[in-house]
């Protein structure tokens, strides 16, 4: 018998390279019974910074470090928090950065957190400002002041377009999605937002995970 053993970061290159030539050919994960491999996720409080940001909070040249890769290929939660102070000094510290950097900051709440901060934010997709409070976030090199850009980021699902195709939507539709648990309940009018390289996957809010008790969800389904 052989005692040779494959090396890891090559098993790993093969099957990222499998799974991303299924998804090229327009076929998505599916659970073995033809449907496709629905996640749902809690996405807790978080920012968005510019490289420009980024710097003044942390130093010249700064770069994000990964701690731990999302769901999304390409999105990981970073080794970088900072502190969200708002009106009254009232503040959040280990707000967490997640990268890469974009071309806009932002911090994305849950309603029980904007109610800590005394902010009142709006339900937004993502990179809409509209009408929306500031903030101050302090680093360890220094402090910046978000104009705008606090949102309570709504309840969405990335899809790629085979998804899409199976639930019959386009990117802007919306979905609904079912949670069977102790709790259960339908939370309505999820925003679709296609791209072509996205997995099948549902963001809500640490106040609506709590609310359907998802950790203890037995079953989760998107419909119209």
């Amino acid at each position: 018998m052989s005692t040779a053993t494959l090396d890891r970061s090559l098993v790993e290159r093969l099957v990222r390279e499998a799974l991303l030539k299924g998804r090229a050919n327009g076929k998505p994960s599916t659970n073995g019974d033809g449907k496709p491999k629905l996640v749902v996720n809690v996405s807790a409080r978080h920012c968005h910074v510019t490289q420009e940001d980024l710097e003044r909070l942390f130093g010249k040249g700064h770069k994000l470090t990964p701690y731990k890769q999302l769901y999304q290929d390409g999105f990981f939660a970073a080794e970088e928090t900072v502190t969200i102070v708002g009106p009254r000094q009232r503040m959040i510290s280990g707000l967490r950065i997640l990268g890469p950097c974009r071309d806009h900051s932002q911090v994305e709440l849950a309603f029980s957190d904007a109610i800590q901060l005394g902010l009142q934010p709006p339900v937004r997709k993502s990179s809409d400002h509209r009408d929306s409070p500031g903030a101050y976030l302090m680093g360890p090199a220094g402090m910046i002041r978000l104009e705008r850009g606090v949102i309570r980021h709504e309840r969405h699902v990335h899809m790629g377009p085979a998804d899409a195709a199976y639930y019959g939507v386009k990117d802007g539709d919306r979905l609904h999605l079912r949670v069977r648990s102790d709790c259960s309940a339908v939370l309505e009018d999820l925003l679709v937002r296609l791209a072509p390289a996205a997995k099948l996957e549902v963001h809500i809010d640490t106040d609506e995970g709590n609310a359907v008790n998802l950790a203890k969800a037995t079953k989760v389904e998107l419909f119209k």
